[in-house]
């Protein structure tokens, strides 16, 4: 999965029609280089790729004073379909950049939904913690470096701390916070 695409699927939507460079401003301006590998050229790429597969369509040429004209895009139904697809996958996924994505665009879902993804995720961070701290005892081997428990007691405490941090996230997201697609925040302003 591409965190990428999620991305840009994601400003799409929120801005739609637009062109290329107001999709990297918008990225820019959340700071998106500092939590995933999104580039100006992955950006770039991405709406080519997208445009050429069909998830992703062209609405004209907007004029400009500095420069050719900007192609404006928007999410076609397949785009759309897409972006769903991406954002299950991320939702559950353990990789950070794939999870923060779709962290970034989960109120474009149902509360419970999301909910449900999550709790997946959850599910998932547990496994891998659990999978890694079992195989401490048996390291290290005859050919495992020395430090090989240090690395995965190292890992087991970043899935935990993921699995902790999710649950934060669904007690806050079960007791109504945020605005989701299906309805508005039931917390008091």
């Amino acid at each position: 999965m591409s965190a990428v695409r999620l991305l840009v699927l994601g400003v799409m939507r929120l801005r739609q029609p637009t062109y290329g460079y107001a999709v990297r401003r918008e990225l820019l301006s959340w700071r998106a280089e500092t939590w995933t590998n999104v580039k100006p050229g992955s950006i770039y790429h991405a709406l080519k790729q997208l445009t050429q597969e069909g998830k992703l369509s062209t609405h004209g040429t907007e004029g400009s004073d500095q420069g050719p004209g900007r192609t404006l895009f928007a999410v076609t139904e397949a785009g759309e379909s897409e972006f769903r697809m991406l954002m299950d996958e991320a939702l559950v996924s353990v990789d950070m950049e794939e999870l923060g994505a779709a962290i970034a665009f989960m109120d474009a879902l149902p509360r419970a939904h999301v909910i449900e993804k999550l709790r997946e995720q959850r599910r998932r961070s547990e496994a891998v913690r659990a999978d890694l701290l079992a195989m401490i005892p048996t390291f290290p081997g005859r050919h495992e470096p020395p430090h090989s428990a240090d690395l995965l007691e190292l890992w087991s405490g970043v899935f935990g701390h993921l699995a902790g941090w999710t649950a934060g996230l669904l007690e806050r997201m079960e007791a109504g916070e945020y605005r989701m697609s299906d309805k508005p925040n039931t917390l008091p302003s």
